[in-house]
């Protein structure tokens, strides 16, 4: 590579200029042809190929944008320049592919000739080899500026906790491999440090008891103890999504009964949204919740299926979203806090003295174990008036309150991803620098050289998309189509990251007992929950982007 930084940064914003002007296209073509979002459904595919298309374009100017602040503040990165160059080469090489096989899904677009030639300089097999010599060089670690003392000291401390407490070789096996091998529920001594360490009330104001970091902060926090394990990092979501809901939603009363002990974790909580038959079509939900009296007072007989309550035996509460009203759709949901005792086993049943229950059984699963998903049964299950969310004022509002946590839950996914994408990365790093075939080091093979930096270059942008989501929502929030995204593409990333990340380790790669293993089992988990990829993709970013957000 000859040309100059400022070149380098001048040509990856000018493909990055050039690509959102492509995506602004196909977003008002897509608008017209679904009527500003209401036919998406007649337009699936090209809706799809939308929404990755935006979202590409995004995390390009991310990362450019990333880049620009450096060189302000007199700290220039060659090398993250080289990325944003060699990304947004790749997202327009893909646009224009796509304009040239399905011009009608832009509408009348013009193509600079000067880019052309960008791209093939972005693209270059010499630019990737460099970028991951380099990175090969620094074994993949992660020492991105972020722009943010809080951030930065967290991450700091997050990963030494991480290696002390989540990775660290005992004599036996690390407590993350453990974990996933022997499919084990996580110790209740992490859980008693993540509490001691305000973890859990990362995201809850101070005068609830927490210490509100914002959301870069957590995203961060999350990436850190995500890339040890992705079950440690997400040991804090469900807290999240709840703390969330209840800051929206809830009455002045269940805040400062219910966020302190979230926040101290006191209580721990468990989601339950999905049922047997219904996933994320969440207005479809059938588990009812019907008004009932008991010696305590009014409040609800719970009865119905729930199925994926991810922490559900352990959770001290469940989050539940229940049909309390004879409205259909979204209008007739309610969420309800669910008190429930703890169970450490694939298996419980609970009895109230009434006769009330609930029953649930761990759902076997390849990866992202340490929690256990469960699936649950509830009969004449009694619930507090009180414990509605929003109390009265917040029967049929439990769809809208549920995924206002869920914005927030998929934010902090990304960082899951990051962290996952990260931890494969690394592992590639040490394996190939280590690894002597033909004579050589591993690391030392051109493509090599080129498959880490084609995995630090993707998973830059990832984590520049992801950050910059964090960063508006710590200014406004509330951005229901940004999150999506940053889930959207980060997961994806992940799974693609640690798949060519064990491909790297040839049949070791393939071995349970080599932690790579695990990171491609975890991630594939990413694209589905919190939204499953394809409803993220249709009915979040293009019908944002259809309805002109």
């Amino acid at each position: 590579m000859t040309t100059t930084t400022t070149e380098v940064l001048e040509a990856a914003s000018l493909l990055t200029t050039e690509a959102e002007a492509l995506a602004a296209a196909a977003v008002a073509r897509a608008a017209d042809l679904t009527q500003l979002g209401a036919k998406i459904d007649d337009h699936q595919v090209l809706c799809e190929r939308l929404a990755y298309i935006a979202t590409e374009a995004r995390a390009a100017r991310a990362l450019v944008t990333h880049c620009e602040r450096l060189v302000t503040v007199g700290t220039p990165d060659a090398i993250a320049e080289s990325q944003a160059l060699a990304f947004a080469a790749d997202v327009l090489h893909r646009l224009r592919g796509a304009i040239l096989i399905r011009p009608d899904d832009f509408g009348d677009v013009q193509l600079s000739d000067e880019s052309t030639q960008l791209m093939r300089l972005g693209l270059e097999d010499v630019r990737l080899r460099d970028i991951g010599t380099h990175v090969l060089a620094g074994l993949g670690a992660n020492n991105v500026d972020l722009d943010n003392d809080d951030a930065a000291q967290t991450r700091g401390f997050a990963r030494q906790f991480a290696k002390q407490e989540i990775l660290k070789d005992d004599g036996g096996m690390p407590l993350a491999d453990r974990i996933h091998r022997d499919d084990l529920l996580i110790p209740e001594s992490l859980i008693q440090q993540y509490a001691e360490l305000g973890f859990f009330g990362s995201s809850i104001p101070s005068q609830y008891g927490g210490n509100e970091m914002g959301y870069l902060t957590m995203v961060v926090l999350t990436e850190e103890l995500s890339a040890a394990s992705l079950i440690a990092g997400s040991l804090l979501t469900r807290c999240e999504i709840l703390s969330r809901a209840i800051l929206v939603g809830g009455t002045e009363r269940q805040k400062k009964e219910w966020l302190p002990k979230l926040a101290s974790g006191e209580l721990l909580v468990g989601i339950a949204i999905t049922e047997p038959d219904i996933g994320s079509e969440t207005a479809a939900v059938q588990c009812r919740a019907t008004p009932a009296e008991s010696a305590d007072g009014p409040g609800f007989k719970i009865n119905g299926a729930k199925a994926w309550g991810t922490f559900a035996g352990r959770a001290d509460v469940l989050a539940l979203v229940a049909r309390t009203g004879s409205d259909p759709g979204h209008r007739g949901l309610s969420l309800l806090i669910v008190p429930k005792e703890r169970s450490f086993d694939h298996k419980f049943e609970f009895r109230q003295p009434d006769g009330g229950m609930i029953t649930g059984e761990a759902i076997p699963t390849p990866g992202y174990r340490g929690m256990h998903s469960y699936m649950l049964n509830f009969e004449n299950y009694f619930v507090p008036a009180e414990n509605v969310v929003g109390e009265e004022g917040g029967l049929g509002r439990g769809s809208t309150l549920i995924l206002g946590g869920l914005q927030s839950g998929r934010l902090q996914t990304g960082g899951r991803a990051l962290g996952v994408a990260q931890a494969s990365l690394e592992k590639a790093c040490q394996y190939t620098t280590q690894r002597v075939q033909f004579g050589k080091a591993v690391s030392e093979f051109q493509l090599t050289q080129y498959r880490i930096g084609q995995i630090s270059t993707r998973i830059a942008a990832a984590r520049q998309l992801t950050y910059d989501v964090a960063r508006k929502m710590d200014h406004t929030g509330k951005a229901p189509l940004l999150p999506a995204m940053a889930k959207l593409f980060a997961s994806d990333i992940a799974v693609w990251a640690s798949q060519e990340a064990q491909l790297l380790h040839g049949g070791w790669g393939y071995a349970e007992e080599d932690r790579i293993s695990r990171y491609v089992a975890d991630a594939q988990v990413l694209p589905i929950f919190e939204g499953v990829k394809a409803t993220l993709e249709l009915k979040v970013i293009a019908k944002a982007l259809c309805e002109g957000a």
